[in-house]
């Protein structure tokens, strides 16, 4: 798990992980949480979740981007849950997020679900915390700087 403030670098970690467990020979699928939510809503639309699930549980190392921007509706939640559930124990997961946990109760609306998900995520977990300082906004304010000094 990679959490930390906007423009700290856990996306680029999460990438750098996933290429790293590609190049070893393994499966590695990313995307961002919302995408993963929506996919697997539409495929529960068309009668397809189970596959979809399927499919997601089978891949070596899932990574889930952007995990906690959006708030998730109750069967977003639930969905998003059901792939936690299929892969606990079996295969990796690796999340970035800028939300601490204290507020992801906020993300998934009930709390139950919140601590399964939490609970389910956190199990065995590498924490990596990323800080508080955007990389971005530093190299804007370097590049300002430069600009002031010419």
């Amino acid at each position: 798990m990679l959490i930390g403030d906007s423009g700290t670098g856990k996306s680029h970690l999460l990438i750098g992980i996933g290429t790293a467990i590609a190049e070893a020979g393994l499966t590695v699928r990313y995307t961002t949480t919302a995408a993963l939510v929506n996919e697997l809503a539409e495929a529960e639309a068309a009668k397809r979740l189970s596959s979809v699930i399927a499919r997601y549980s089978k891949v070596d190392l899932l990574c889930l981007d952007e995990f906690g921007y959006l708030n998730l509706d109750k069967k977003g939640a639930k969905l998003l849950f059901q792939i936690f559930t299929e892969r606990e124990e079996c295969r990796a997961t690796a999340v970035a997020t800028n939300s601490p946990f204290a507020e992801w109760d906020k993300t998934f609306g009930d709390p139950r679900l919140c601590a399964a998900i939490a609970d389910r995520i956190t199990f065995r977990c590498t924490l990596i915390q990323t800080g508080t300082e955007s990389y971005r906004f530093q190299a804007t304010q370097d590049e300002h700087q430069r600009r002031k000094g010419n």
